[in-house]
């Protein structure tokens, strides 16, 4: 199929992977809650410039994972599933890699168009979570994914501290343990949902020379790391709430464990097997979300205590 000029705009919006953004609120909840279960009085317009900050950060890396794959070859070896393989757009000619590059460059400059007025706003102390979250939206495929212990940390850390505590500094001006173990709950979920996703992609990932935990040390051992982080995540939340830095509503986080223990279950037994995984990669992203959600909804609620 021949490359189009321009694109349509359905196609440029195909290309962000808009599926997997909706993730970005539910981070940016968290921290927003954390704010105001902390006593700040929110600003309208610092929510709303981190929201676009945080979804642009986010298309920025989905776009540019996009490009880089398809200048590696990836995208012409993976086989894509509705959890992995990339959007598709450029192996069928949709746009030109260029395009895809220079949108994903321009949401980055849109990320740090935002950090350079909240440093304004606040002071310098932003900074290095700011430039620490560009560095890992713009080398994530093209340098940490050849890494195992980058690879596995960094999904985490972008959407759980990075994007948490970012949130809750444009809030606030300050930092704060409520924040830093609010954090946990997504850092652990998000990296599990990379790394789960890596699954059916390790013939294709060999391609580019990557070298992440399903490559580097098999699945039967990831699906292990997948377990440990899981149980991560509802220890930490536990752990927050036993040490009073978020409330005993936050506890509503844990609702989701059943759904959690019949995805680890699932993995533990198929994880040699991408046809019977598939399912449990959807049950996992529903554990994300929904456990993102109802964590920053219960510090909401824990106002209702004080």
């Amino acid at each position: 199929m021949a490359t189009t000029s321009a694109g349509s705009l359905k196609t440029w919006f195909l290309e962000t992977r808009p599926q997997f953004l909706i993730l970005t609120p539910m981070c940016v909840l968290v921290g927003v809650a954390a704010a105001a279960y902390d006593g700040f009085e929110l600003q309208p317009l610092h929510v709303i410039l981190t929201l676009v900050g945080a979804l642009l950060a986010h298309i920025s890396v989905n776009v540019l994972n996009d490009y880089f794959d398809y200048r590696s070859g990836i995208d012409l070896a993976t086989k894509r599933t509705p959890f992995s393989g990339g959007s598709g757009v450029l192996p069928a000619g949709l746009l030109k890699p260029q395009q895809v590059y220079l949108l994903g460059l321009a949401s980055l400059i849109g990320v740090g168009a935002i950090g350079i007025y909240f440093t304004i706003e606040y002071g310098w102390e932003i900074l290095p979570l700011g430039m620490l979250g560009m560095l890992v939206v713009y080398l994530y495929t093209t340098h940490i994914t050849k890494n195992p212990l980058l690879c596995a940390i960094a999904p985490g850390l972008g959407f759980g501290p990075l994007m948490v505590v970012g949130t809750y500094f444009t809030q606030t001006g300050e930092y704060s343990l409520t924040a830093g173990l609010a954090s946990l709950v997504p850092g652990f979920l998000v990296s599990n949902l990379l790394l789960l996703n890596q699954f059916p992609d390790i013939e294709a990932d060999k391609v580019a020379s990557r070298r992440h935990l399903p490559i580097a040390f098999g699945r039967q051992f990831s699906a292990r790391v997948y377990t440990v982080l899981m149980i991560a995540t509802y220890v930490s939340l536990a752990v927050a709430v036993g040490l009073s830095v978020v409330p005993l509503t936050a506890l509503i986080g844990l609702a989701t464990l059943p759904l959690a223990a019949k995805t680890v279950m699932g993995v533990l037994k198929n994880y040699d097997d991408v046809e019977k995984l598939l399912p449990f990669l959807g049950l996992n992203i529903q554990v994300i979300l929904l456990t993102t959600l109802l964590t920053g909804v219960g510090i909401l609620l824990g106002l209702l205590l004080k």
